[in-house]
């Protein structure tokens, strides 16, 4: 797989750059000695276009003529508000990806890559989950029109592929957690969708189901990469491996012992679970020749980035997304 060696500037758009992985990507990008010569980095919020806008998207792209793109920007939220909007969720991230997907293509737009998620997957399938089961079965119906939605990013990019020669593709992370994160019940993700007062320590559902959970500061380099190195158009999953994975319940009692918290812990078993399990298999990643700055794929610990995600939100809990 061929690297960027245009000889031109390398100038990325990143979409979504004001949330979770985009400022994970922004403090990587920036940082001293990963910057490399020639490349300019542009992080938009939902504040510089509404991406659902298709005259919005052409006129960001037309200021600042990126030839990459990172595509992060989507309609996002928590397990229950995708229960309630699976058709706003479909229906908004369609004219997302469609909008930004076709910019690039009209503006000359050399990589694309964008980020799906391990929701994609089917619901019933057998594990591990790998990049060739995508499409093998309808996703889990909590959160099906956003699924379905990021299905499409595959097929969009296949079919490019096959008609331009665009080389977009996509990244597809397990559970992503860490600083600048969601920390709302209703858009938030798993870990961050939690509530606790003086007492109890709040959340939805058993305890019961697992996840692969990867810190924000890992998925930024390996995205950072992608952009840089994986010249493929399949799709590529980016995850801790399968022996990482945990339940939420023991991920819930890290986050206790992190903030202290000496209180009861209360699982709503009135809510719903989502899907009890989603394991990816990140054998594709691990067996890449390319990744010279990222030899043996040293991912956080599970522990030691919780507690670095809450220390982050106690100190900045008044400029948090809560």
């Amino acid at each position: 797989m061929a690297s960027h060696s245009g000889s031109g500037p390398m100038r990325v758009l990143v979409t979504g750059g004001s949330g979770l992985i985009g400022k994970a990507i922004e403090q990587e990008a920036m940082k001293d000695g990963e910057k490399r010569e020639g490349e300019q980095w542009i992080f938009l919020s939902s504040k510089d276009a509404n991406l659902v806008d298709p005259e919005q998207t052409r006129a960001v792209f037309e200021k600042h003529r990126p030839t990459h793109v990172i595509h992060l920007a989507a309609k996002v939220g928590g397990l229950y508000l995708h229960m309630r909007e699976n058709l706003h969720f479909l229906r908004d991230n369609l004219r997302i990806n469609d909008n930004v997907l076709q910019t690039a293509h009209e503006m000359g737009v050399t990589k694309v890559v964008s980020c799906l998620s391990s929701c994609i997957f089917p619901d019933k399938t057998p594990y591990p989950i790998d990049e060739t089961m995508i499409h093998n079965g309808p996703p889990h119906e909590s959160n099906y029109g956003y699924s379905h939605a990021k299905r499409m990013i595959d097929v969009l990019n296949r079919a490019y592929f096959g008609q331009y020669g665009h080389v977009y593709t996509a990244v597809i992370p397990t559970n992503v957690y860490g600083p600048h994160d969601n920390f709302n019940e209703d858009k938030g993700h798993v870990l961050t969708a939690i509530r606790w007062d003086n007492t109890t320590l709040n959340v939805w559902g058993s305890g019961k189901p697992l996840r692969q959970f990867i810190f924000s500061m890992d998925i930024d380099r390996l995205m950072v990469w992608a952009l840089r190195e994986y010249d493929e158009v399949n799709p590529i999953i980016l995850s801790v491996g399968e022996e990482d994975e945990v339940s939420i319940q023991e991920a819930v009692e890290m986050i206790a012992e992190a903030l202290e918290f000496k209180g009861q812990i209360h699982y709503d078993t009135s809510m719903s679970d989502g899907q009890m399990k989603k394991t990816a298999n990140n054998a594709k990643l691990r067996r890449l020749p390319d990744l010279p700055d990222l030899p043996d794929l040293p991912f956080t610990p599970l522990r030691e980035g919780i507690k670095l995600t809450c220390d982050w939100l106690v100190k900045n809990y008044d400029r948090a997304r809560t």
